[in-house]
């Protein structure tokens, strides 16, 4: 093989490595084996709302998915890939903002900012670092709302963009669920 060639090829499998690696460790295992949020272990054999509900750090996601009436949607068949924010990301957001949000006359905007952070199909963290990689080091994702979402990463940090210009980093990523896999993000993005 051409010595050029053996340098990226290499370069791809550390970078598919680090993205799919660093994030994992970061979210903690209970057992060296289950990762973790907020505390609690995650089964892949329940679905994306069930774990959602066990973790600590992702009770506003769950109470904006509850007012949204999502909660059937992202318990069904999938799969899904969903960026989930934690409540640190939801409290950053402008005072007032998230009751706003919650209130029954905004759910239309509650399920257009939701399902901007779900992507359809199963999209584990080696996916989206060959996505990356074929695209010039950004991976463009078509969301449930419409809009698109960009993927880029840097020395093995991986980050989430919107149409807006806003960038969340991937904190923990590959939490598998019975209907699609969890990326944990520090930031709500914005359609």
């Amino acid at each position: 093989m051409h010595p050029i060639r053996n340098r990226l090829v290499l370069a791809l499998a550390a970078a598919s490595f680090a993205f799919a690696a660093t994030p994992l460790m970061a979210a903690g295992m209970a057992d060296g084996k289950t990762p973790t949020a907020g505390g609690a272990a995650l089964s892949a054999s329940k679905n994306i709302v069930e774990n959602a509900s066990a973790s600590s750090d992702h009770t506003t996601l769950v109470a904006a998915v509850k007012a949204a009436g999502l909660v059937d949607t992202l318990s069904g068949a999938g799969p899904f890939t969903v960026f989930a924010p934690t409540n640190a990301a939801f409290d950053a957001l402008p005072a007032g903002t998230v009751d706003t949000l919650l209130k029954p006359e905004s759910k239309d905007t509650l399920t257009s900012v939701l399902t901007y952070h779900v992507v359809a199909g199963n999209m584990m963290a080696a996916d989206l670092a060959a996505a990356a990689e074929k695209n010039g080091g950004v991976a463009t994702l078509t969301t449930v709302q419409g809009g698109t979402l960009t993927v880029s990463g840097m020395d093995g940090t991986w980050y989430v963009t919107d149409a807006k210009g806003n960038k969340a980093t991937i904190t923990a990523a590959d939490m598998k669920q019975s209907n699609g896999v969890i990326h944990v993000i520090d930031t709500v993005l914005m359609p």
